[in-house]
Formats: structure tokens, sequence, C-alpha cells
């Protein structure tokens, strides 16, 4: 009885996840399928270009599924969520130029075998930092919840973000943040680095991305996330069947700013540097365009914005060139209309209609035939 049912439980869950299997394969086997297509070595030329948008849109695609754990599950309407993004990355990028040399100078990490992991263990400090990081961003922002709601929540937190953007431009520590310039040549990882290891950090992003996904989906179908869920739709109730709304706003502010800062802290890593940019507004909308694109509240919609985003931007930005903003602009005009749910969201509203109108056809076919 047992062994039927864990074989049920396993061809349920190979149902459940064939398609997102298949396209993580798909993702494994590209730089190796395009380099035999295009006949250019995987770490040169072209190959080595796509595998680049690929990393920026594995790393966009997180940044992306963090905004909407808080504007899609939660119903939490943010406008400062680069502050998240950006503190991971300068929290990266700060420990990683000025911490981690000195910690590599007075200390050697060896394997019994003698081989060097010093840089590995400074780079998981690193993303320890991180974390600890975003998630006392995540609880100030929380603690501004507790009392403001609606459009006033919105504005305070686009002022706190705002401070942020400005602090990252202050000329007083402009020695270790190089102020409105940023801080550029950040002291990654050799092995990790995305210009002579391009292979690895696209591996690495796409793991990122996995790993990411599944610990923000398990959070959305845990019973916290079913509790997000509720606070989005009816608070009051929540509030009178016995959760606290401040308590799990908390949990929510708390997830996705880590989530958002661990993104913001590769995607300094991929562009070797953490910049005033990446704090600034700009970054929040980014954010809730992709978000938009794909579909509020369905976790996979982020991922397909990002991808929008990022690799059809760049194929518009090849065809256009500096006017391509326009013309996604115009695209995101269009989907909004048309599809006011975004893709995946729209898609999920009206499939069980599209698979009903499907199987009439198939019977009128056979009823015809009979």
């Amino acid at each position: 009885m047992k062994n039927t049912q864990q074989t049920a439980e396993k061809q349920s869950w190979l149902k459940e996840n064939l398609a997102g299997s298949l396209i993580v394969l798909a993702f494994v086997l590209f730089p190796f399928v395009f380099s035999l297509i295009s006949g250019v070595p995987v770490d040169r030329g072209v190959s080595k270009f796509w595998q680049g948008q690929l990393i920026a849109f594995f790393i966009m695609a997180v940044y992306a599924m963090s905004y909407d754990l808080l504007i899609g599950y939660t119903g939490i309407l943010t406008f400062g969520h680069a502050a998240f993004f950006g503190g991971g990355a300068y929290a990266m990028a700060l420990f990683l130029t000025h911490v981690g040399p000195k910690i590599s100078d007075k200390f050697l990490v060896t394997l019994p075998g003698g081989v060097d992991i010093t840089s590995v263990v400074i780079f998981i400090l690193a993303v320890v930092l991180v974390v600890i990081v975003s998630i006392l961003l995540g609880l100030l922002f929380s603690a501004t919840s507790i009392r403001l709601k609606g459009a006033y929540f919105a504005m305070l937190t686009l002022a706190i973000g705002n401070a942020f953007h400005i602090l990252s431009k202050a000329t007083d520590f402009v020695e270790w943040t190089g102020a409105d310039e940023g801080l550029h040549g950040v002291l990654v990882p050799e092995w990790l680095n995305p210009t002579q290891h391009r292979l690895t950090m696209y591996f690495v992003s796409l793991g990122f991305l996995v790993v990411m996904y599944l610990f923000v989906k398990r959070v959305t179908e845990s019973p916290t996330g079913r509790v997000f869920i509720a606070l989005r739709e009816n608070e009051s109730r929540v509030r009178m069947i016995g959760f606290n709304p401040a308590v799990y706003r908390t949990y929510a502010f708390c997830v996705s700013a880590m989530v958002a800062g661990l993104a913001g802290g590769l995607w300094s890593i991929w562009n070797m540097s953490a910049t005033p940019g990446m704090t600034s507004a700009a970054t929040t909308v980014n954010a809730l365009i992709m978000t938009i694109l794909g579909g509020i509240g369905t976790l996979v919609g982020p991922i397909l914005g990002a991808g929008l985003m990022q690799i059809v931007g760049q194929f518009f930005y090849t065809w256009f060139g500096p006017r391509w903003p326009l013309v996604f602009g115009l695209l995101f005009i269009l989907i909004v209309i048309f599809l006011p749910n975004g893709l995946v969201g729209t898609w999920r509203q009206n499939a069980p209609g599209v698979k009903a109108g499907w199987k009439r056809l198939m019977k009128m076919l056979d009823t015809k035939e009979e």
C-alpha cells in the first residue's frame, strides 16, 4: 500500500514539474548546444555574450520574484524595493573589496588534501553578511507598515528607498562606496570571475534561480504563505481568526528582502561593481514592470517578465538602437491592455475555458467520424 502511494506521489510530482524540469535542462544544455550550432567556442564570442544575457536574466528573475512575494502574495505595494537589491549589492561589494583581502592576508583555510578554499570561505561570509543586512532592511520597512497602509505606505517606502539612494551617493563615504561613481573593480573570487570564468558564473546563476524559486514556492505554499494570501484578500478577517497581521507582514518583508538582497549581491559580482543606480527608484519600477508583464501573484510570471525585459529587450536594442525603450514601452502598454493579468496570469485564468473548448471540439470531430 505504501509503495503504491509513493509511486503515485512520484508520478504526480513528475507531472507537475515536468515542464519546469525540461526548461532547466534546456538552460543547462544551452551553452554547449549554442556553441555547437554557432561554431564558436563556449568561452568566446557570441556564445559568451549570450551566456551573459542569460546570467542577467537569471538574477533579475530572482529579484522580480522577491517583489512578487510582496505585491502578489501579500498585497503590499512598495516603491522602495531597490533598497534591498542595492543593499545586498553594496554589502557584497564592500565586504569582498575592503574586508576579504584582509582576511586572506591573515588566514589560510585549506582542506585536508591541501586545497586552498580561503576564497570560498570569504564568499560564504559575504553571503551571510548580505542575508543579515537584507533582513535588517526588511525589518526597517516592516516597522513602517504598522501604522500606514495603501498609498500612504507606498509613498513612505519611496521616501525610505530614496534616502538609501542618497546615502549610496554621499561623498562622506566616497572612500568606501565611490559616491556617485560607485564601487568598481570588486575583488570577486577568481573561480567566480565573470570575465575569465563565464560558464561557471552561468551555472552558479542558474542554480541560484532554481534554488530561490523552490524556496519562495515553498514559502508561498506553506501555512505562513497562506496567511500572506489571506492578508492580501482581507486583513480584518485575518485578525479576527487570531493571526497578527503585523507579524506576518514582517515575515513577508524579511523573506522578500533576503531574496532581493541575494540577487543584488550576485548582481554586484556579475558587474564587478555596486553603483547608486542599483538603489534608485528606477530599479524598483523595473521589478514592478517585470512582475506585471508576467502576472502578479503567479511566481512563474515574474520570471517570464524578466526574460521579456532582458532577452527581448536585447533584441529590441539590436533592432531599434537607443530607441528600444520606446518600443518596449508600447509592447508593455499592449500587454497591460489586452492581457491585464499578465501573460501567465491571463493564461491561468482562461486555461479551463480553453481546455473545455478543446475537449468539445475533439468530441464533435469524433462524432462526425462515427
